[in-house]
């Protein structure tokens, strides 16, 4: 069942094109990377796919409602770890666990692979994995896409 379906999504500024002829189809289950080097779009993308940027071009339509898990790195604390920096850590996990509050039918997370080792990065894959195998459509920024997921790649639109 398709949960958000674009066609033609732009965002222009007065400095240009931000993003252009956008057409996805997200289904429940499906886990999506918007990847693009930093600057291309991925962020402000991923906001106007939740609904929380207007956009100047083409039609969006979300069945449901979007959890928002703007969550930059999702790992588990190491033992060196200050106070400070276990409850900065706790946080990312709690807004992702927040986006799911309320089973929306769609969650969005930015820069999710952002600062993470190899062996996090492949963690934080397998619970995104896990979020959509429950049902959610997940779209997630990042600057590289495992196997599994469906690559939305921004670089030159």
């Amino acid at each position: 069942m398709s949960v958000l379906v674009t066609e033609g999504l732009g965002l222009r500024t007065r400095r240009g094109w931000v993003f252009r002829d956008v057409d996805l189809e997200v289904h429940s289950g499906d886990l999506v990377a918007l990847t693009g080097p930093a600057g291309s779009g991925r962020t402000s993308l991923l906001l106007a796919l939740a609904g929380h940027f207007r956009t100047s071009a083409g039609t969006r339509r979300l069945k449901g409602r979007a959890g928002i898990g703007l969550v930059p790195t999702i790992n588990e604390p190491e033992p060196g770890l200050t106070a400070a920096e276990h409850v900065r850590d706790q946080r990312q996990r709690l807004m992702l666990a927040l986006a799911t509050m309320g089973y929306p039918e769609l969650v969005v997370a930015d820069d999710v692979d952002l600062g993470l080792s190899t062996a996090e990065r492949t963690e934080l894959w397998q619970v995104l994995t896990d979020l959509a195998g429950q049902g959610y459509a997940v779209i997630v920024t990042a600057r590289e896409a495992p196997d599994n997921a469906i690559d939305y790649d921004l670089e030159g639109r």
